[in-house]
């Protein structure tokens, strides 16, 4: 891997710019783009926002008009840290989080982030490397800092406790990059039969995972005074008598 100058370093994550152009990278967002297509077909809005990895654009098929990126490098709409966000409480009808959270020292506080910037019933589009995978099983054993195999990847597990706690409600996902994590394109073609049956036949969930979250709020309920009902006597019932009217 060509050593990256101290201008690349700071415009991204180390490797990353060349893990994109390599078999690995291709397969990866050819996969990543389809479904991430798929996911936001139909959520619709005015504010989209994608936080991180800005030279992929995972909002181009959105409906919604406003649709930014933002990130702590590189060429994005605004610059900014992920763990404070310059955006308005909610204000955001739409957050893609493409493979953020395993490389942040700060996944949960950018989550919390992301929580306050959505709408009641926004959504949040999650991306990551799956750690029960065979993409996990190298992660665990790469011992060659290259990206993405330093990444601290998150489960679907810990990662659905943690948008619980936020009062998130996972709404659907699903998983991709079943084939092993192979270097080579011819490699990567010669196992792809695997993507077809997925997980349902080697037992494995794939390589990588799109997570799709909507922010709940529970309703608030007006709390009325309890008014006294005073019980209405028997007396207060009885039919008023009518005099009777004697002649004379």
């Amino acid at each position: 891997m060509p050593e990256l100058s101290s201008e690349d370093r700071r415009m991204s994550i180390p490797g990353l710019e060349h893990w994109l152009e390599t078999a690995q990278g291709r397969y990866v967002r050819a996969w990543e783009s389809a479904s991430m297509d798929n996911a936001i077909a139909d959520v619709f809005g005015f504010n989209a926002l994608q936080l991180g990895l800005p030279q992929c654009d995972f909002l181009h098929a959105s409906r919604i008009p406003l649709r930014q990126k933002a990130a702590e490098a590189g060429t994005a709409d605004v610059l900014c840290e992920l763990a404070a966000l310059p955006f308005a409480s909610n204000s955001t009808d739409l957050v893609i989080l493409p493979h953020v959270l395993e490389f942040s020292p700060d996944a949960h506080q950018i989550l919390r982030e992301v929580e306050r910037i959505l709408i009641p019933e926004g959504h949040l589009i999650i991306l990551g490397f799956n750690p029960v995978s065979l993409w996990g099983l190298r992660n665990r054993f790469d011992r060659s800092g290259s990206f993405p195999w330093h990444g601290n990847y998150l489960s679907l597990t810990r990662l659905k406790d943690w948008l619980k706690l936020l009062g998130f409600e996972v709404d659907r996902g699903n998983s991709g990059c079943h084939v092993p994590p192979c270097d080579q394109d011819a490699w990567l073609r010669r196992w792809h039969f695997m993507e077809r049956a997925g997980g349902r036949w080697w037992g494995l969930p794939g390589g990588v995972y799109l997570l799709h979250a909507i922010k709940r709020v529970h309703a608030m309920r007006l709390i009325t005074p309890q008014w006294r009902k005073n019980a209405v006597g028997s007396k207060a019932l009885r039919p008023i008598a009518q005099k009777e009217t004697h002649g004379h």
